[in-house]
């Protein structure tokens, strides 16, 4: 399968995209850059050490696209939307780990996947992923019995918070109660006069060196606490899972699925 990555450049682009050209079923097809970026033109084999390709990086969106038949996306949600409508329009596979969307942009999204496979997950890792289903099935045990409380932590470049792994655990906690987290979540705790409410799902956001990211749900109650954590140490967890994604979308329907799909969670 010829796979194409957005931001190639950069920390996440370049390991999607060295782990794409060593898998045995993928090929690195091509990779999508900004326009004034000092990589734009360069052969991808001479980007990863290897010997040319005549396959080159790329701020062509026409170009980037028609040399693959699968997207890997980690960019923003602009550059995603603008992706996924390309997708949409040529019948590619795309695969955004892209967070941050708002409400509308969700909804287009699932517009665009109409037409076109679309593969979308806040954590390609397996091992996350897994950690979603838990915590949903631990929540739908212990109910409002327990507290429950999501911290997490990532590197001090990270610009939103909570992360959207975080986010997607809470509605996991939340769905396992059977409760909507818009309506249960709490996001910070200011003041002298912020009492937990029975059936909060509080979040806290640490930022700091170069953590790639660390998960804990940790469900309290008087006299004991259960917490699941999962701590990411390298980005090969969410590449790898985002190129299993992108193998096993050649064999779906036009649809906007999530990771456990691929998983058959």
């Amino acid at each position: 399968m010829k796979i194409g990555v957005t931001g190639i450049s950069g920390k996440m682009g370049q390991v999607i995209g060295e782990l794409v050209w060593s898998d045995p079923i993928a090929e690195l097809a091509s990779g999508f850059v900004r326009q004034g970026n000092n990589f734009d033109g360069v052969d991808l084999g001479e980007f990863f050490g290897q010997e040319k390709t005549g396959n080159k990086i790329t701020s062509d969106i026409d170009v980037f696209f028609k040399n693959s038949a699968a997207i890997i996306d980690f960019s923003s949600p602009e550059l995603s939307l603008q992706c996924a409508k390309k997708a949409a329009e040529l019948g590619k596979i795309f695969v955004c780990g892209t967070t941050g969307f708002s409400d509308t942009q969700k909804a287009q999204l699932a517009e665009y996947a109409k037409t076109c496979v679309i593969i979308w997950s806040s954590n390609f890792s397996v091992g996350v992923n897994l950690l979603f289903t838990l915590s949903e099935k631990v929540a739908a045990i212990l109910r409002e019995d327990y507290d429950v409380e999501i911290v997490e932590m990532h590197h001090r470049n990270k610009v939103d918070s909570p992360s959207g792994t975080a986010l997607s655990l809470g509605a996991a906690v939340a769905k396992g109660r059977g409760a909507n987290l818009q309506d249960v979540g709490k996001m910070s705790r200011v003041g002298t006069n912020v009492p937990r409410k029975k059936g909060e799902i509080g979040f806290s956001a640490l930022r700091g060196g170069d953590v790639i990211g660390d998960h804990t749900v940790i469900f309290a109650a008087d006299g004991e606490r259960i917490e699941l954590t999962h701590k990411a140490s390298n980005r090969n967890v969410f590449a790898s899972g985002a190129i299993r994604a992108a193998i096993w979308g050649s064999g779906q329907k036009s649809g906007l699925y999530l990771m456990k799909d691929v998983l058959g969670q």
